[in-house]
């Protein structure tokens, strides 16, 4: 059984309001079936998709609402950085 939780697809979403906050915020989190939910609305709007298994782990455990930690800070603005060169032609 634990074995299971470990394998199970995990996904989480940000969404970032700078003029409501000072950090991105976890938007969306969840695992199995909610996880591919997420996915699947997230292609469906053309949002960029970053695998990061560590990230996720870490993020997963924010409650809904919640800021993304300082300590986060470099790694998700390396995926941001990344999403915005692949949208720049």
């Amino acid at each position: 059984m634990k074995k299971d939780r470990e394998t199970r697809k995990r996904a989480i979403a940000l969404g970032y309001e700078p003029e409501k906050s000072g950090a991105p915020t976890l938007v969306a989190k969840g695992q199995g079936l909610i996880a591919e939910q997420i996915v699947r609305l997230a292609e469906e709007h053309g949002v960029h998709i970053h695998r990061s298994p560590e990230l996720v782990e870490v993020l997963i455990r924010l409650e809904l609402g919640e800021e993304i930690p300082e300590a986060l800070y470099q790694a998700i603005a390396e995926v941001i950085a990344f999403a915005y060169r692949l949208k720049t032609p």
